[in-house]
């Protein structure tokens, strides 16, 4: 069982940055592939970025490769995702999310696990 509690969202004016943080518990953090989703409002949830388990190798939506970074330091049990040159359309509910152990990294929805409660990311114009 893997519990995963997000933070870091927030109001900023497009072109800004934010780092949001996904905490994990357990002990066993980097046996898990991670991501990172987003939930517009009257939209589906949609892929932003992944990172497998230990060396760290990424995926992106098209739409925020290069300019959001994906990250994770195992030693912390934290993921990250850095937002850069943000856009009003990058408006939504980001939600951290694991795959359960030993998995490789995915970009679809329906082959995580685990799931935090998201945070709001909010971006004005």
């Amino acid at each position: 069982q893997v519990e995963l509690v997000e933070s870091g969202g927030g109001l900023v004016q497009a072109g800004g940055s934010l780092k949001l943080s996904c905490a994990a518990s357990g002990r066993t953090f980097s046996n898990h592939a991670m991501g990172w989703f987003r939930q517009a409002p009257g939209k589906e949830r949609e892929f932003v970025a992944a990172i497998s388990r230990v060396i760290s190798i990424t995926g992106y939506a098209d739409s925020v490769k290069g300019r959001f970074t994906i990250s994770r330091d195992n030693a912390k049990n934290t993921m990250y995702l850095q937002l850069n040159t943000l856009k009003p359309e990058d408006t939504a509910v980001y939600y951290c999310a694991a795959r359960s152990s030993g998995l490789a990294m995915s970009r679809r929805n329906d082959d995580y696990d685990y799931w935090g409660q998201g945070t709001q990311v909010t971006v004005s114009s």
